[in-house]
């Protein structure tokens, strides 16, 4: 009971700093937008190397940070050799990697669409080397169980970041896209310098026998990284690429602005991730884990939907984080929105192959998710523009949901409430029919007013057939009639 208290307390605040680090960093995108209007192309910048950034920082760490957790705990390995052979290893392939880049800048820069720009491609790329390297010392945190430090750390580095760009951005009212690669690179060092114990004061050593059995082991998951975070980020490599239209740079903009609003599903995923994973491992021999896992489905996919038709329905307020001018791209967002649903669902099924230690098979599942994803992308984005990366990313992760859920029957059959989940999807896309409908034909007031009513009828089913209050009344000693 003692460890399952101790995953509990650690999942809530390494999930809630995560969670409320993402939302302070969300608060960028109104800043950014406000002040790069769309037609600057200077927030398409942001989100095209940013979405390098995701990339390479995933190859630099190459899936040794789950085989550190995996080998630090092995009882013939000395925990302090396996950290010291990690940091050695992932701070040689990150500094190789910062090296070659600024070394081949220039043409590096050219190929990339920055030529006029190569200091964007170069910060960055010193930004995303130690960024990399980190990823160790924060992994030895939670090793450590120093889980107040973890999101101590965290949550500085981005009260900083939104400080210092709403200072150049808002009260110097500055331009220059370059200053937020600037602040990300301050930031970046700044944490560095804070974890310095956490890599000195031990004697560093490099096992070579060691590090080639750990990299047996990390390679499927670099495989499954690689995959999974392309599925997130290859429609914005690519865009510059593949749209031949003089506003390339401020419609990748327009897209990546709006998809922020879709991050919302984001979060919820990411938070249900946190409580759920350890709960998972954790009663994987428990004669009812089959039902918990079918139970846990069901209500993640309601509460999903129900936070897609939150958004939805006020869209009308919500489009206000963003600027005007970006507003365009705001049919993006169901679509992104409904993606992320799929790839959260992908997520809850992904537990049939790690349970049975087969995880060869996600890598499989997200790469054809990812194939699906680029070509897509490649056939429609040079005539249908940014909405062919947002219907690439549905169709993407629908593919890899349902490979997954057909496969995984085969192997770890799980008996999931379909027909309950379908009344729920059903009635999710008769309110956003209606909403749609309603908000192309009538005030904002009454369009506001008729969402507000689907929503809460939406809820009231909920409660009615998932979450009857009666239970909970009886059990708070509550009377009522």
């Amino acid at each position: 009971m003692g460890k399952l208290t101790t995953i509990f307390k650690d999942t809530a605040i390494y999930g809630l700093s995560s969670i409320i680090g993402r939302f302070l960093n969300y608060l960028l995108v109104p800043l950014y937008t406000a002040q790069l209007s769309a037609a600057s192309g200077g927030y398409g910048v942001i989100t095209n190397i940013y979405a390098y950034t995701a990339l390479v920082m995933v190859l630099l760490t190459f899936g040794m940070e789950t085989t550190y957790f995996r080998f630090t705990n092995k009882t013939h390995t000395d925990s302090q050799t396996v950290y010291s052979t990690t940091l050695i290893s992932v701070g040689s392939i990150s500094l190789l990697f910062a090296a070659l880049v600024l070394l081949f800048l220039s043409p590096l820069s050219q190929v990339m669409g920055y030529g006029d720009h190569p200091e964007y491609v170069g910060v960055m790329a010193v930004t995303v080397a130690i960024d990399a390297f980190l990823c160790i010392p924060f992994a030895h945190l939670r090793q450590q169980k120093k889980a107040m430090k973890f999101a101590a750390l965290k949550l500085l580095n981005i009260i900083v970041s939104i400080l210092l760009n709403v200072i150049y951005f808002a009260w110097l009212d500055g331009k220059d896209v370059g200053y937020a690669f600037y602040i990300n690179l301050f930031c970046t060092v700044m944490l560095a310098v804070c974890l310095i114990t956490e890599y000195t004061g031990f004697r560093w050593r490099l096992d070579t026998q060691l590090l080639r059995t750990m990299l047996s082991y990390s390679w499927p998951i670099l495989v499954l990284g690689i995959a999974g975070i392309l599925n997130q980020t290859a429609d914005k490599m690519l865009f510059p690429y593949i749209y031949k239209g003089e506003d390339m740079q401020a419609q990748l903009g327009i897209y990546g602005a709006c998809s922020k609003i879709a991050m919302i599903m984001a979060m919820i995923t990411q938070a249900f991730r946190f409580a759920y994973e350890p709960i998972v491992f954790a009663g994987v021999k428990d004669k009812d884990s089959h039902e918990m896992y079918a139970k846990a489905m069901k209500y993640f996919i309601i509460f999903t939907l129900l936070a897609f038709l939150m958004v939805v329905g006020y869209m009308d307020i919500l489009k206000y984080i963003i600027g005007r001018d970006y507003w365009t791209g705001l049919r993006v967002v169901p679509i992104v929105m409904a993606a992320e649903i799929m790839m959260g669902v992908y997520f809850n099924l992904s537990f049939w192959y790690k349970l049975i230690d087969k995880t060869i098979w996600g890598a499989i599942f997200s790469g054809i998710g990812c194939a699906v994803l680029l070509a897509v992308n490649v056939i429609f984005v040079p005539k249908y523009g940014f909405m062919a990366c947002a219907w690439g990313g549905f169709a993407g992760y629908g593919v890899a949901m349902l490979i997954s859920y057909v496969v995984g029957q085969k192997y770890y059959p799980i008996d999931y409430p379909l027909k309950e989940i379908a009344l729920y999807v059903c009635l999710t896309i008769v309110a956003f029919a209606v909403m749609a409908v309603v908000r192309d034909s009538q005030s904002l007031w009454v369009s506001l007013a008729v969402n507000t009513l689907f929503i809460l009828l939406f809820v009231g089913v909920i409660i009615k057939r998932d979450l009857p209050l009666e239970p909970l009344l009886k059990k708070l000693k509550i009377k009522h009639e």
